[in-house]
């Protein structure tokens, strides 16, 4: 008896380091493949308004000067913390200024949370393969990847808040991993203010349902609170450096009045998200709404109350608001993901004559017609794009192939639309149009460099363009505004017995007045506000595509 226990013991060891190993080739396959999607042709376009001008500058900024107490353009930054500037400037300081360096921390981060989501599912789920397919679906979300990408907060912010939902469930069987909680709900904190509280919402929601008896452990209050000295302490020095600034400007303009005020037109109707979400997410949409049915049946689950609860609790927080943008949904992408990867994981499960729901087919092949016709434009039209064709095409085909497979009542759909969508991703961001709103604007380099070439380093630029662009004033290291509101309307008072009313008149008399009134003017306009200008001794210092020139006063003026 005492042998065979012995030789039990040995075997079940044997087991145990085998199945660890399997788990480690998931996730360092995982890893490996989300590398090479967020790492692949990263550093290749300019600078994308907003955020990523901005966070660029505030970077470089930190780099040059105070690393606690930030600024941009020598002003206190109070807009958001600086945890991923931070990282950026850590960047600067040994691999210089570049789109590589700028983008490269949040990329790093966001293919982090690939295998994060496959560990968040092997606790949550009882076997192995429905975290395989969530991480599969979460690493092939184009609104995931896109974003994931930019020098933004947001792909970080999903890699905190899959951590700190992983420990969370981790500390239902070992309560040391509330400080584990505590560190993902500071770094989500040190990134994105109020978010924090969000996201711990959510986590707290989830125990109450599912683990009740850890809200009353004081081991894992303790865990958490110990977990969140960082960000209690950041928080704390920005109070006692800037006093009521911090808590008007930082606190509740920039984060608590997003909720109920529309921060510079930024505003939707209560269903903006469900759009975002009906617009982006395909083909793995199409599963996760089955996934989120499958989860209400199974509610009882562990599993089906995380989704629930993630899925329900973010989405109704997010569409209360009264401030809304696209990325704002990301965080929901997880929950996506994980009911999606439930689903596919039932549908492997089922006996070989059960047909697969219709609409599956239907909806893949006419995914398949969109991208076809789709591709078909790109390829007649005057703006022929050989990269659009074949991403469009590797879609078409990837979507009409699965259609076909579930028809014929076989499984290896799923491999197909992970390949294809993989493959059709790792496309996209080979090409130039993975940051397609660089086309909504003239580009910003071009005109940045004679600007940059030709005048002072600390005179302001003011230009015709209608706004301010974060991404020239980053590459022309120096502000370049648009005329002051402030002082239009200040115009158009003092001219209001006039005939000058339009918004076009009030600026050209502004740039009039001051070209007149500074001894050292300098205005990028474009050609057509230039002819309409009588600007005497001005000098032509250059010109950028696509109709801009620079100017300035001649020496013997000056």
């Amino acid at each position: 008896m005492e042998r065979q226990t012995f030789a039990w013991g040995r075997l079940g060891k044997t087991i145990r380091r085998h199945d660890r190993g399997i788990e480690w080739l998931w996730i360092l396959g995982l890893l490996l493949a989300a590398l090479i999607l967020y790492l692949t042709n990263l550093g290749s376009l300019p600078l994308r308004d907003w955020d990523e001008g901005t966070i660029a500058q505030v970077a470089k900024e930190i780099w040059q000067g105070d690393w606690l107490f930030p600024t941009l353009w020598g002003e206190p930054y109070l807009n958001k913390p600086p945890l991923i500037h931070w990282a950026i400037a850590s960047l600067y300081s040994f691999a210089g200024v570049s789109e590589w360096t700028t983008r490269l921390p949040s990329a790093l981060l966001s293919a982090v949370s690939v295998p994060l989501l496959y560990c968040l599912g092997r606790e949550l789920f009882p076997v192995r393969t429905p975290a395989v397919f969530s991480s599969l679906v979460y690493l092939t979300l184009l609104p995931v990847l896109r974003h994931g990408r930019l020098a933004m907060l947001d792909g970080p912010i999903l890699c905190f808040t899959i951590l700190t939902i992983w420990c969370t469930l981790r500390s239902r069987r070992d309560l040391r991993w509330a400080l584990g909680t505590g560190i993902g709900l500071a770094l989500i904190a040190l990134t994105k203010g109020i978010m924090a509280l969000l996201i711990a919402a959510i986590a707290l929601s989830f125990l109450a349902w599912d683990t009740p008896r850890l809200l009353f452990s004081v081991y894992f209050w303790t865990g958490l609170f110990l977990g969140s000295v960082p960000a209690i302490a950041w928080y704390v020095a920005q109070w006692q450096q800037y006093a009521g600034d911090f808590l008007s400007t930082g606190i509740l303009d920039q984060s608590l009045s997003r909720i109920w005020t529309t921060v510079e037109n930024h505003d939707g109707p209560f269903w903006y998200y469900l759009l975002e979400i009906v617009k982006y997410p395909w083909p793995w949409l199409l599963f996760a709404v089955y996934g989120w049915r499958l989860a209400w049946e199974n509610r009882n689950w562990g599993w089906a109350k995380l989704v629930l609860i993630w899925s329900g609790v973010y989405l109704v927080s997010v569409s209360l608001m009264a401030t809304k943008l696209p990325w704002y949904i990301l965080p929901l992408y997880p929950a996506l993901a994980l009911a999606a990867g439930a689903e596919l994981a039932e549908v492997r499960a089922l006996p070989s004559f059960r047909a697969y729901p219709r609409w599956w087919t239907i909806i893949l092949a006419f995914l398949a017609l969109v991208a076809t016709v789709a591709s078909i434009y790109f390829g007649i039209t005057a703006q022929s794009d050989r990269s659009l064709i074949i991403i469009l095409g590797a879609v078409a085909l990837t979507a009409v192939t699965a259609a076909v497979l579930i028809e014929r009542k076989d499984e290896q759909f799923i491999s197909m639309l992970v390949w294809g969508m993989y493959v059709s991703l790792l496309l996209f961001v080979s090409s130039p149009h993975w940051i397609w709103e660089l086309n909504e604007a003239f580009p910003v380099q071009p005109v940045a460099g004679i600007v940059k070439l030709t005048t002072p380093r600390n005179e302001t630029v003011y230009t015709s363009f209608d706004y301010r662009r974060p991404s020239l004033d980053f590459y022309s290291e120096k502000p370049i505004l648009p005329p002051p509101e402030a002082e239009l309307e200040q115009l158009q008072q003092n001219r209001a017995a006039t005939n000058i009313s339009s918004p076009e008149e009030l600026k050209l008399e502004w740039f009039q007045q001051y070209w007149q009134n500074q001894a050292t003017p300098y205005l990028l306009l474009s050609a057509d506000t230039l002819s309409q200008l009588n600007l005497e001794s001005l000098q032509e210092l250059g010109t950028a595509p696509p109709n801009f020139v620079l100017i300035g006063k001649s020496e013997t003026e000056k």
